[in-house]
């Protein structure tokens, strides 16, 4: 809820009444008004006369006056503070406190805005699906048979990723392939509100999806989106999503380059104008927002590279830029 704007209480001036043209009757009668009133004495009490109240406001205004001189006053004999003295004291202040880190600040700023995002899909009657839902519900300490969290019975998990809301109505980004085949989807928020959503935009020339949530928090923040104009190999951003599931987990690094392009493991996309950088990315950050120390969002991580079949993070990752992933949902912000 937007907070109404604060007035100040200051008394407002009125405006000088005209002054009368010189020698006109209504100047004889001001004259005469004035004369009327220098001659009528005022009663006692509308002069103003020192009484006690006054007498003491003065002296306490006098006694803070003289006690701010001389604690601002050099002393005599006392030494004068040099730069070399406020340096000193601002290091040991530093060394004595703990600060947060840039990353730990930016990840505060969009963490409200960031959403666990879940595909179901039917269950598939194979031996090897089979295996693998046993193994999920036992390593939760549930029955073998179970649905899975969020799921209907004979519904699985089809993908599990991470999203971004850039809009306070519920809008977010996405990937494509988080979402992609899904029968259901389900966002959580920060606030641990779960809620439906509906794929409304899609580009799949840049593995991108938008989503709508069907329900949302009464406080929804939506992230800031920042131009990658400026953007520069070497500077620190933070990748922040749900690694395997689990978040949301922030991890920090720096733009690696720029105009980078990466095929998948199938060959069967190429995506360009990639953001590549360092911060540790797995299956399950897709979607999620990459940020720059002011928490503000520089892209969505899409890809990571590894030459191998395990498809974890080896040190390369790549991000759309938010340019193309907000042009997705019909709003360019530049």
């Amino acid at each position: 809820m937007r907070r109404p704007a604060f007035y100040s209480r200051s008394p407002r001036t009125l405006p000088p009444a005209a002054e009368p043209a010189a020698g006109s009757p209504a100047d004889a009668a001001a004259v005469a008004g004035a004369d009327a009133v220098q001659a009528t004495p005022l009663p006692p009490r509308a002069r103003w006369q020192p009484g006690r109240r006054a007498f003491a406001l003065l002296t306490v205004s006098c006694i803070a006056i003289a006690a701010g001189g001389a604690y601002w006053a050099p002393r005599q004999g006392g030494k004068a503070l040099t730069q070399k003295d406020i340096d000193a004291a601002v290091l040991r202040t530093l060394q004595t406190n703990t600060l947060p880190s840039p990353a730990a600040k930016a990840a505060d700023i969009v963490r409200p805005s960031v959403v666990r995002v879940v595909g179901y899909g039917p269950e598939k009657a194979t031996p090897e699906a089979k295996t693998q839902k046993r193994g999920r519900n036992m390593a939760k300490g549930k029955p073998p048979e179970a649905p899975l969290d969020g799921a209907a019975p004979g519904e699985v998990e089809r993908g599990v990723g991470t999203g971004v809301v850039i809009v306070d109505k519920g809008v977010i980004l996405t990937n494509l392939h988080v979402v992609a085949g899904a029968e259901k989807i389900k966002v959580t928020f920060a606030d641990g509100l779960e809620a439906t959503a509906v794929i409304t935009g899609v580009q799949p020339e840049n593995d991108l999806a938008v989503l709508q949530a069907q329900k949302i928090p009464d406080d929804l923040i939506p992230a800031v989106m920042r131009s990658t104009a400026d953007l520069r190999s070497g500077d620190q951003v933070a990748a922040v999503g749900f690694p395997f599931g689990i978040g949301p987990s922030v991890s920090a690094g720096v733009v690696s380059g720029l105009k980078r392009s990466f095929r998948s493991p199938e060959g069967k996309q190429e995506l360009g104008n990639l953001i590549q950088f360092d911060a540790a990315a797995n299956p399950g950050n897709s979607g999620g927002p990459l940020i720059n120390m002011d928490g503000e969002v520089l892209g969505i991580v899409t890809a990571i590279l590894n030459p191998t079949q395990q498809r974890t993070f080896i040190g390369i990752g790549f991000a759309v830029p938010i340019e193309n992933a907000a042009s997705a949902a019909g709003s360019p912000p530049f």
